[in-house]
């Protein structure tokens, strides 16, 4: 069924990989006793970048391998909202203006959700929310029948089809200040349906991002995050000095020097600013 579902996937254009399968103790078939990820890994040299939709070497991988976990590369033919805790599902439900991800809907071995959009051409957002992570150009996730370290497997809760498009208010902020809209024109976003609740969200998200944010990507951690909140500064849904005394702080935590972060945080800030959110606008696009 693993090489069935692996060949079905890359018919419909999605980029296949093999990864390494958990055992029933929960340990990974790496072999490796620390490892982190169990049965959530590449079992290839080169990892993703041998993602193929290519039958033949699919078979091969899986006659080596019959009983790895399928991986799908993201970002191509599809984007991933990876839900993994109730406040992610929250976080995602707000963003879309409480409605539920209409597209395809997968459930996790752990729990989770995974819930296909139209690819947006970004890359991974790692804590776009608490609880919710965004895979994109460069990503990849575990795809049904795989396996999962608790035991359980991976399901359809609704088949594969054409991805919606994400919203407005989603899109923004996966993109950042680099979103399309900001050099397009106004936006129209969703009905923010709990603002001062998704407004918390987002602030203890951003800082989270800027805190972990790894070398030769802080400071532009650091603007996308400072853009963002301006927008809802903007909209008085935050207090200025109060993101900048907790992105400041974030920025301190991931080694950035001060005049950097001050530079940085007012001029996001300020962008932000000229494009607040409207929490009471619904998205037309």
């Amino acid at each position: 069924m693993l090489l069935e579902s692996a060949l079905a996937y890359a018919r419909h254009g999605i980029p296949v990989l093999p990864v390494h399968t958990p055992a029933a103790d929960g340990s990974c078939s790496c072999g490796r006793p620390d490892c982190a990820r169990p049965g959530k890994h590449p079992r290839l040299r080169h990892g993703l970048t041998e993602a193929s939709t290519d039958p033949r070497r699919i078979e091969l991988w899986w006659e080596r391998w019959p009983d790895a976990n399928v991986g799908l590369r993201t970002g191509i033919v599809m984007d991933v909202a990876d839900v993994d805790s109730p406040g992610g599902w929250h976080g995602l439900r707000q963003l879309l203006g409480g409605a539920v991800p209409p597209g395809p809907q997968v459930r996790t071995g752990g729990g989770g959700w995974h819930f296909w959009f139209a690819p947006l051409g970004h890359g991974n957002r790692v804590h776009l929310l608490p609880g919710l992570d965004w895979r994109g150009t460069g990503g990849y996730v575990i795809a049904p029948p795989s396996r999962h370290a608790h035991g359980t497997s991976y399901y359809w809760v609704v088949r594969p089809g054409d991805p919606p498009a994400a919203p407005a208010l989603l899109r923004n902020l996966i993109a950042g200040p680099d979103a399309p809209s900001v050099t397009a024109g106004p936006v129209s976003p969703a009905v923010i349906v709990h603002p001062d609740r998704y407004a918390a969200v987002a602030l203890e998200a951003e800082t989270a991002r800027v805190a972990h944010a790894p070398v030769g990507a802080r400071n532009d951690t650091l603007n996308r995050a400072a853009f963002a909140l301006g927008r809802l500064v903007g909209s008085g849904l935050l207090d200025a000095a109060t993101v900048t005394r907790e992105l400041t702080a974030a920025a301190r935590w991931a080694g950035l020097g001060r005049t950097e972060t001050i530079r940085t945080i007012r001029s996001g800030l300020s962008a932000g600013e000229r494009q607040p959110l409207d929490p009471g606008r619904r998205n037309v696009a």
